[in-house]
């Protein structure tokens, strides 16, 4: 299994940045995906999750209304579109393979992760 992330960066508040998690090594389609991040001195928590084909996205209700996370089960990539940033979306954000096809907020339930990607948001 390998989860290789790309995108993220630096952002002004009220930007946009799009992070995306290439996967490979297991059928992609029949597992569900996740976001989480970790701000510095802070745990990691859980951003975003969706279902193995797509539906039931779900998100933490600190980043509802503002990021969007979407698959392409063709490209065995997820994404996490991420709009009207602020600076308390800075962290590390990780991307996970869940262990079933239903989507899950807790970390016990990926079993996978990617290298992670910085996301710094300015005021």
């Amino acid at each position: 299994v390998r989860l290789v992330q790309s995108g993220g960066g630096l952002a002004q508040a009220g930007g946009s940045l799009t992070l995306s998690c290439a996967a490979s090594g297991f059928t992609f389609s029949t597992y569900a995906m996740g976001w989480f991040r970790q701000a510095p001195g802070k745990e990691r928590e859980f951003v975003a999750t969706i279902y193995s084909h797509g539906e039931s996205p779900y998100y933490a209700a600190s980043v509802k209304g503002r990021f969007v996370i979407s698959r392409d089960n063709a490209r065995n990539t997820v994404y996490l579109q991420m709009n009207n940033l602020k600076p308390e979306d800075t962290g590390l954000y990780y991307c996970g393979k869940g262990l079933f096809g239903s989507g899950n907020t807790l970390e016990r339930a990926y079993d996978a992760w990617g290298q992670g990607t910085h996301v710094t948001v300015s005021s």
